[in-house]
């Protein structure tokens, strides 16, 4: 996936959800700059993460991240991959050794925008995150890695008590419920 297929995907992106729709052209704008896709854009870079359903679709694979002390889907930076797809594949594959995954759609699953708190010499910073939803059909053989203390099928209902009713998670377990 090359910037411009993700920039047709982000004009054609249809969403009802108020907050995404305020996201799509500040994605767009992004997509400005030559280093979206890389760290050393200072204050915000293109990151890509999944929401990984059991194949029951019931439960999703959530992993408490150890620098954040937070639940979340697996994902990380793009360091320069402009394919986010393969990306987000790439971060499952290393924070929860799934490899065998079912992308859901033709497309992103959700656009989010959140800020990372300052670490080290890295600056307060925005992730402009391209979620990708995906069936694990390896479910059983999950296996954190250093990024994390904890990696777990969630029910669905729990995610957002797991996650503290966080926008972004609920407003995913919604779009969940129209698979």
């Amino acid at each position: 996936m090359t910037r411009k297929i993700f920039l047709d995907q982000l004009n054609n992106y249809a969403t009802t959800f108020q907050e995404e729709q305020k996201f799509v052209p500040l994605f767009v704008d992004i997509l400005d700059y030559p280093n979206a896709y890389e760290r050393n854009l200072l204050d915000r870079h293109l990151t890509a993460s999944a929401w990984v359903l059991h194949p029951k679709r019931n439960q999703v694979l959530l992993l408490h991240h150890a620098k954040l002390d937070r639940w979340l889907q697996p994902g990380g930076h793009a360091d320069g991959d402009q394919n986010l797809l393969q990306v987000a594949q790439k971060e499952v594959e290393e924070e929860t050794g799934l490899s065998n995954l079912e992308l859901i759609g033709e497309s992103f699953f959700d656009l989010d925008i959140h800020t990372i708190p300052e670490r080290k010499e890295v600056p307060t910073h925005d992730h402009y995150d391209v979620r990708y939803a995906f069936i694990a059909h390896d479910f059983d053989k999950i296996q954190k890695n250093h990024e994390s203390n904890d990696l777990q099928w969630v029910s669905i209902e729990q995610v957002g008590e797991l996650t503290f009713q966080e926008q972004s998670m609920v407003r995913m377990i919604e779009k969940t419920s129209t698979f």
